[in-house]
């Protein structure tokens, strides 16, 4: 069983399937009835209207109508009377409280069966669904019924009832549209089945016959036939052929009613035409053939009945035994030769129907089955339990194939066959033999091919797992005569590897058998990591699939050649040129390339079921609605909406050609103009994007949006109508004059302000004006004249201001022009006479601070004394009354040949705008608007003439004394020259250096410290960067030289460049000249040394440190100086241990056993000879004078080795003579003749054979407890971390 949905709910007592679309009903104990999208694993609807359960479901195919019944709850615990005529025998009806399905004994004494509960629990009952139509259209009808006996229909789009069916008498089990006429058949517990016409709403038949429940009714899919099954232990047949031919000639009205009125007493529309009779308890389901005569029908005996049937008689065939319960429901399977039966047993069964043997059981372990459905087209079942649904296959369908060239072999209804993509010929090959066991998903799984050989490689699950080799001769394809022995093994996959050789995986030892075509082993490689399935991955590779990764693995040199980690991946697809692979799991497409390096993932919400590579390096792929792409960069996108899955096999242009689930080869035509388009954009052939712009019909939001995200927003202009669209993109692409254009049409505030930042940003002062006078923004604008260096205008907005009342803005403007007398008037006009008297005084207008003073009294404010006053002056403009100077670049690639038409529409617009910045149309603002729109009173247009002399009244454009209109700054319009004004931000030369590079002093020469930290963590396991903070800044600043322009600006900082010239091209940037060289750790080695020498341990200890701290910095140029730089680490490392374990003996005073294991361990240390002399001089005496004689004489025999000068020779003679063959008065920690190396942080041996780990980056040795905690050597990294190793050259990653 493969599970692909699965609900949780109450009890699922109905399923109907959709004919053609993903949906399935399921109506539940509860009352509630819901419509799910199985492949989607969404709910669409529901429908809770009801009081009790809803038994069956069933869709209309046309229409948006279901039909559904409601449990009317009865008031009292007493039982109801039986609503029908007396002699009915409904009053004695039961069922088991534990909700299963009473004896086939009709009546309540029957002693067989005394655990009666009460008919008002009979909805505790099993419901069995009801069959299906066969087709659909967009408009869907679905038929629901329940326990109140009623019938309603519904509109599910509006989700309201449109009429009720009365007649039945007592509880609906199920029913079912008929495929042609607008028929429903209903089974009921009044014993009776009735066939209505929902169109004109009224019962047109009523079958009579069974004398107990009716448990379910059916319509033959092609005849006119029903089928029933009853509690009374038969399956009854009937003919509804004269109720055909009534329908189609109908009588008058009187006579109608006349038919229905026999109907009712047993007219002759619908006839038993065969009881069926053999089961010895009550029939709980029956179903026909969809194209046999066959009927197959469950009951509570356990056991399962096939009938077969013809034009005279009916009998039974075969009795189908395994369950151990009551038979819920059973039906067959539409596509394959299989019945399907549940059971309250918890267990679905899948029985043989040619051979009626059970072939495979399906189990819950608390859930008991009530209902099945079969998909009338797709081979998909659905089971109802007690705690919810499943949709399941019995079997896969994906058809097995390989793709050669212009060819694709595959397997298809039990043969191989080959079809031709050039001539759409298909061929069958060879016949496959159909496995002995008789057990499901035993068809072949993967196909192989080998195309100089001509052989064919199909794998199995037959067995446990095998494979079969088939050879087949170029001339006798097609011929129906040849039949080709196969050559079988077993295995768990197998997949050709070169010519003549494939590959066969063994689970069980976990190794490849390479064998030859003759089926013979010629090789046994073992895997490196644990596999349980195999795929070719080029010549002499496998591709090995584990549970959450994949490696490729050379089996000639049993080599590893890549790895990725991807969780269950079921399906590898390799580009035409082997160069990339797309591995398909169940929920995710992961790109690599043929190193399995990784380069993008995207994440499916519903499953991914193939893919096929394009010529262009495009991932085709499709899912179970969507035929999808991904670009090398992980861009994807869909590319057309699927009704039922596809199996692509191969894409060529705009074609796809696939196979579907009934192993057809069929080809489909698609538009793949949006990703070609983007993969133009991604590989840069700008001049297949012009063309595919001026040509194609690309246009959608979704190429606007991804335009705008890959930073071309200049082109996604060419598809844009929408006018704030349009002006977007224009602001982002830094087109001033489009966004001109769409703020004119738009004329909204924000816009004009927005426009007016951008136009502010390239330093366009007349666009700047412009969207100010728009809004209407005098403060802005006032400030804006005083920066670009036009006070007279900041003369005119103050008399603005002042018209509009806005006393603020008169001052602010007074203030911008240094106006003192001007301000006193503003601030004594405003009634701020003490702040116009300080204001006057300070300033020397004697004349107006007296005026002022007298008018203030005894309120004149005294004045500060001892102050110095100074007139405040505005400030000289940067820029004088014009545009800010730019750049002069090349013009773009896109600009000026997109197409014509916008090119004429843009020059339209912008000579209309030039109109709008001339003299007579920039109108600032009108003096009759401002007084109309300000907050200030009316004035006199003559009076303001006369104050203003020769001035204009008003704030009007003469009045701005602009220049003539050829001079006046406009937007940059699309010019007919090379060049044009629009500079485009360069990549910072630091940024160069980081995105070339992976050094870490590099990066850090950059300024980027983050991206260096990163790196030295995931080369050194570096955790503690303290020690290197004045490393980084040294390494950043000694990169980078500074230009002081003026005083007001900021400095400039430049990057310098490892050796550059004059002569070097400026479009080639080199690597950072660092201040830290492989030559300077040697003069520090030198000064270390000599400080050691000298006896200045912790001078030492500090000058090692800190080549330590400066080596991950370094940058050299050769692998010579690589490996120098590795052995400099050692000899740095060995003198930080000897020294930190010297500086920890003199530290001890009291411990001279201890003192003098420390000594000894320091002759361990792979020291400078000098140094080492001195060191086992020091041991010698101390291990003498503590009275460790034999260790003393050790020491002084390996002083002697190392050519030690006279003193030392003379010192150490004495030492040997006196210790002579004395023993150690002490024992110590420290035996000379096993080697061993000294723990960094406990100063301990570790002997040869002992378990140590070691710092990642000087590889200083600890005992295991110090996993995880800082070294305490370099005092960088993380003991036992994991690093990829020191990178310090640029050789090493080439």
């Amino acid at each position: 069983m493969l599970t692909k949905f699965e609900t949780k709910s109450n009890r699922v007592k109905g399923l109907a399937f959709h004919p053609r679309r993903p949906w399935i009903l399921a109506s539940l104990h509860s009352g509630v009835v819901q419509m799910w999208d199985y492949r989607m694993g969404t709910l669409l609807d529901r429908f809770d209207e009801h009081d009790g359960p809803v038994r069956g479901v069933h869709f209309h195919k046309t229409q948006p109508l279901f039909v559904s019944g409601g449990t009317t709850l009865p008031r009292s615990l007493l039982p109801r009377r039986s609503p029908l005529i007396p002699g009915s025998g409904l009053a004695d009806r039961f069922r088991r409280s534990d909700g299963s399905a009473p004896s086939s004994s009709m009546a309540a004494a029957d002693p067989g069966h005394s655990d009666i509960s009460p008919p008002w629990n009979r909805h505790s009952d099993r419901t069995p669904v009801c069959p299906m139509s066969k087709e659909e259209s967009d408009q869907i009808c679905l038929f629901i019924l329940g326990d109140d006996y009623k019938i309603k229909v519904w509109n599910y789009k509006t989700h309201r009832c449109l009429f009720t069916l009365h007649g039945h008498l007592d509880y609906i089990r199920t029913v079912q549209f008929h495929d042609e006429h607008p028929w429903i058949v209903s089974a009921s517990d009044d014993q009776t089945i009735r066939v209505w016409n929902w169109q004109s709403r009224t019962c047109v038949a009523v079958l009579t016959g069974h004398n107990h429940y009716v448990m379910c009714a059916s319509f033959h899919p092609k005849e006119d036939l029903v089928v029933s099954a009853s509690l009374d232990q038969t399956v009854r047949v009937w003919d509804i052929g004269a109720l055909r031919k009534k329908s189609s000639s109908p009588a008058d009205d009187i006579m109608r009613l006349t038919q229905m009125n026999t109907d009712l007493f047993g007219g002759i529309d619908a006839v038993v035409k065969y009881v069926l009779e053999g089961h010895d308890r009550g029939v709980n389901w029956a179903s026909f053939h969809p194209t046999l005569p066959l009927i197959v029908s469950g009951a509570d005996d356990r056991q399962v009945k096939l009938w077969r049937m013809n034009d005279t008689k009916a009998w039974e065939v075969d009795t189908l035994r395994g369950h151990m319960n009551n038979v819920s429901c059973v039906l067959f399977h539409a596509k394959q030769d299989i019945i399907v039966s549940n059971s309250e047993d918890k267990s679905i069964r899948v029985w043989d129907a040619t051979k009626r043997t059970g072939i495979q059981t399906f189990r819950r372990e608390h859930d008991r089955f009530w209902v099945l459905a079969a998909h009338p087209e797709m081979n998909l079942l659905a089971a109802g339990h007690d705690s919810g649904m499943i949709v399941f296959k019995l079997e896969r369908e994906r058809p097995a194939f390989a793709v050669s060239g212009d060819t694709v072999f595959y397997v298809k209804d039990r043969f191989l066959r080959f079809y031709e993509y050039s001539t759409q010929k298909e061929v069958q090959v060879a016949p496959i033999r159909r496995p002995g066991s008789v057990s499901l998903n035993q068809s072949p799984r993967t196909l192989s091919y080998s195309p100089t050989e001509n052989a064919v490689l199909i794998c199995s699950d037959v067995d446990g797992g095998s494979y079969e080799l088939f050879i087949v001769p170029k001339d006798s394809a097609g011929r129906a005569d040849y039949l080709q022995d196969a050559k079988k093994g077993s295995g768990g996959s197998a997949v050709f590897i070169a010519r003549n050789r494939f590959a066969v995986l063994e689970k069980s030892s976990n190794q490849v058998l390479v064998k030859s075509l003759k089926n013979e082993i010629v090789k046994k490689s073992p895997l490196p990591i644990g596999t349980d399935v195999i795929y070719y991955a080029g010549t002499g590779n496998v591709l090995c699939r584990a549970e959450d990764r994949v490696a490729i693995f050379d089996l000639q040199q049993r080599l590893v050649l890549g790895e990725l980690q991807a969780s269950a991946v079921k399906y590898v697809i390799w580009s035409n040129d082997m160069e990339s692979v797309a591995l398909l799991s169940k929920h995710a497409v992961v790109i690599a390339n043929k190193k399995l390096v990784h380069r993008c993932t995207l994440h499916e919400t519903i499953r991914v079921k193939s893919g096929a590579w394009d010529e262009n390096g495009v991932f085709i792929y499709s899912t179970l609605n969507h035929i999808k792409y991904c670009l090398p960069n992980g861009d994807s996108g869909i590319i057309k909406t699927l009704d039922v899955p596809i199996y692509i096999t191969k894409v060529a242009g705009n074609t796809i050609a696939f196979l579907d689930r009934d192993g057809k080869n069929k080809i489909i035509t698609v538009d793949a103009s949006e990703y070609i388009f983007k993969l133009a954009l991604l590989r840069k052939r700008y001049d297949h994007v012009m063309s595919m712009i001026k040509n194609s019909q690309l246009c959608g939001q979704a190429v606007i949006s991804y335009l705008q995200q890959k930073g071309f927003p200049e082109v996604a202009l060419h598809f844009v109508k929408d006018e704030k669209t349009r002006f977007n993109l224009a602001l982002e692409s830094g087109n001033i004059q489009i966004a001109v254009a769409s703020a004119k049409e738009l004329d909204d505030k924000d816009h004009w302000y927005r426009l007016g930042i951008e136009a502010l940003r390239q330093g366009n002062v007349g666009i700047v004006e412009y969207a100010y006078q728009r809004t209407k923004n005098f403060d802005r604008l006032a400030f804006l004249y005083l920066l670009t260096g036009y006070l007279d205008k900041v003369g005119f907005m103050s008399k603005i201001a002042g018209q509009n009342n806005n006393l603020m803005g008169q001052f602010h403007n007074a203030l911008y022009l240094g106006d003192a007398k001007k301000r006193v008037e503003i601030l004594e006009n405003a009634g701020q006479l003490p702040l116009a008297y300080v204001t006057a005084a300070t300033h020397g207008l004697t004349e107006i601070a007296d005026r002022l003073a007298g008018e203030l009294g005894e309120e004149v404010p005294s004045l500060p004394e001892g102050k110095t006053r100074s007139l405040l002056i505005p400030p000289a403009p940067l820029t004088a009354c014009g545009d800010w100077p730019l750049l002069r670049v090349m013009r773009g690639i896109f600009e000026g040949g997109l197409d014509a038409t916008g090119r004429a529409e843009q020059e339209e617009d912008y000579d209309d705008a030039g109109g709008d910045w001339g003299d007579e149309d920039l109108e600032i603002v009108d003096a009759s608007n401002v007084i109309e729109n300000g907050d200030a009173g009316h004035a006199d247009e003559s009076e303001t003439n006369e104050e203003d002399g020769d001035e204009e009244g008003g704030w009007d454009l003469e009045d701005l004394e602009l220049p003539p209109e050829a001079d006046t700054p406009k937007a940059r319009g699309p010019e007919r020259s090379a060049l044009f004004v629009a500079p485009t931000p360069g990549m910072p030369v630091s940024q160069i250096w980081t995105q070339k590079s992976s050094l870490a002093g590099e990066h850090a020469a950059a300024g980027n410290f983050d991206t260096a930290m990163r790196l030295l963590s995931r080369q050194l396991g570096i955790k503690n960067f303290a020690p290197l903070k004045a490393l980084f800044l040294d390494a950043h600043m000694g990169s980078h030289t500074f230009l002081r322009a003026f005083a007001s600006a900021p400095v400039i900082p430049i990057a310098v460049e490892k050796g550059w010239s004059e002569s070097a091209s400026p479009n080639v940037r080199g690597p950072p000249a660092l201040v830290f060289s492989f030559a300077q750790m040697d003069d520090k080695l030198k000064a270390a040394y000599k400080a050691t020498t000298e006896g200045k341990f912790p001078e030492a200890l500090r000058q090692f440190l800190n080549i330590l701290y400066t080596i991950p910095l370094l940058v050299v140029d050769s692998r010579r100086e690589v490996d120098e730089v590795k052995e400099l680490i050692e000899i740095v490392r060995e003198y930080v241990l000897g020294l930190r374990m010297e500086v920890k003996r003199k530290e001890l005073k009291n411990d001279a056993t201890r003192q003098q294991e420390l000594a000894a361990y320091f002759t361990n240390c792979k020291l400078q000879k000098v140094h080492m002399r001195l060191v086992l001089t020091s041991a010698m005496g101390l291990c003498f004078k503590g009275g460790n004689y034999a260790t003393a004489a050790n020491f002084a025999r390996m002083l002697l080795d190392n050519g030690p000068n006279e003193a030392q020779a003379k010192k150490a003679r004495q030492v040997l003579q006196a210790c002579g063959d004395r023993k150690d008065a002490h024992q110590l920690n420290y035996d000379f003749r096993n080697p061993f190396v000294v723990c960094g942080a406990t100063f301990v041996p570790i002997y040869r054979g002992q378990k140590d780990v070691s710092c990642p980056y000087c590889a200083s040795r600890f005992v295991p407890s110090v996993e995880g905690q800082l070294c305490s050597i370099c005092e960088l990294s993380v003991v036992g971390a994991d690093a990829s190793g020191l990178l310090c050259s640029p050789t090493q990653s080439r």
